[in-house]
């Protein structure tokens, strides 16, 4: 039987990489304002210092710090105020011994000063003076020529996801355009006469179908184009159109259903008549996902997936297959992973890499103590209870009470 000869989860990935012979990293530039959630290609340098002049951070007076040495609540330094800089201009004049300049938060300071005070230190003493009850060392107050971001600096680095933070950046150092890669068209069928969508009346024997929109909302998240998606009955013709239609428009092409060895096992025949090689991958060593298929088309540059046909194992499959591709397709870096302690022990399946999923709740010093979160692959709960997963490997027994694992965030 073909799903005997199965492979290790990292024995996939090896050959999945081995099979794709072509450019899956093709990039292009858009504004950076549009660009929010899109995977940076390459790195970003400075094109100018951040910021390029000397900046205050708070409101106050630029002042030579040295002339305000000694200043206290009961014995004031008096300084002269030569002038009050507005914001957006370049002061006019250069602070001197004894002299001082109003400079508003983000103003440019005057040439000569070393130090902002801040307003609530100072009070006018009369129309040309004010006094000062605090003393400031030499830098308080102010951003200094690159101290944010120096010329031909990295800002970000290839493999960066664009967020709030990430477009502000750019923007900061006047980058308009930022070269991104192309998000994978992905195709996603789900395959099953029992299957009904959602919003249908539901028939009996029949249920209603949770991969597609699941898996579609998952490839969004992964940053995925999801261009189509469908529900079919298991019917050889029909689905043999649908994945022909999914290689002329997709990078990926995802089908759950139909890869076990079943009487309706259609997957695998289907993708090897249909693409060259085919399929090289059919079978995992994982519970849940025994039965998932990889395979290639070289001619439309499409990788096939046949996913298990349980949400929860199709769920998890796509995370650790496809999600795994895309971050080495862009160098996008792991999410991060939360160490924890076991609350009971687990048993392993003997033979294969066994995904647990997990709640996650806080512990005593800070360490999270990792709760199974029970159930058959076909449940949702075991998803929607769950803050991540423990894989526990290939060849162990299982899992100890308190002892110490590292859960995969969902």
């Amino acid at each position: 039987m073909k799903l005997l000869k199965v492979d290790t989860l990292e024995q996939a990935r090896e050959k999945l990489l081995a099979q794709i012979t072509w450019d899956m990293g093709k990039t292009e530039k858009i504004p950076v304002e549009k660009s929010g959630g899109r995977i940076l290609a390459c790195d970003v340098l400075a094109e100018s210092p951040l910021p390029y002049f000397p900046r205050a951070t708070v409101d106050g007076y630029g002042v030579r710090a040295a002339d305000t040495q000694g200043a206290g609540e009961s014995i004031p330094v008096f300084l002269e105020v030569k002038e009050e800089v507005e914001i957006g201009t370049v002061p006019s004049g250069e602070i001197t011994g004894g002299t001082c300049a109003y400079v508003p938060t983000g103003g440019m300071i005057p040439r000569g000063a070393d130090a902002m005070v801040m307003v609530e230190y100072t009070e006018p003493f009369d129309t040309s003076h004010i006094a000062v009850y605090s003393s400031v060392p030499s830098g308080a107050g102010i951003l200094q020529i690159g101290e944010d971001v120096e010329k031909d600096q990295i800002i970000l680095t290839r493999g960066t996801r664009l967020g709030a933070a990430q477009i502000g950046a750019l923007a900061g150092n006047g980058i308009r355009e930022a070269e991104v890669y192309k998000p994978l068209k992905v195709t996603i069928l789900s395959t099953g006469d029992e299957l009904t969508e959602p919003g249908c009346p539901l028939k009996p024997g029949c249920i209603y179908d949770i991969n597609t929109p699941a898996l579609a909302r998952m490839g969004e998240e992964m940053g995925f184009e999801i261009v189509h998606t469908q529900v079919l009955p298991d019917r050889e013709a029909v689905i043999e159109q649908a994945l022909r239609q999914g290689l002329r428009s997709s990078d990926l092409i995802v089908i759950s259903g139909g890869s076990s060895q079943g009487k309706k096992d259609m997957t695998s025949r289907i993708l090897d008549r249909i693409s060259n090689p085919g399929v090289f991958t059919h079978g995992l060593a994982l519970k849940p996902g025994k039965p998932t298929i990889l395979g290639v088309d070289k001619e439309s540059e499409s990788v096939l997936m046949g996913l298990p046909g349980h949400p929860g194992a199709a769920l998890v499959v796509f995370r650790l297959l496809a999600g795994w591709l895309e971050r080495q397709r862009t160098g996008c870096p792991e999410k991060p992973r939360v160490p924890a302690v076991m609350e009971s022990n687990v048993p392993a399946a003997p033979g294969k890499d066994t995904i647990l999923m997990v709640r996650l709740l806080p512990g005593e010093g800070g360490v999270y103590t990792a709760r199974p979160v029970l159930g058959k692959s076909g449940l949702m709960r075991t998803l929607t209870g769950s803050d991540g997963f423990v894989r526990i490997p290939l060849g162990k027994e299982g899992l100890k009470t308190g002892e110490t694992v590292t859960a995969e965030l969902l």
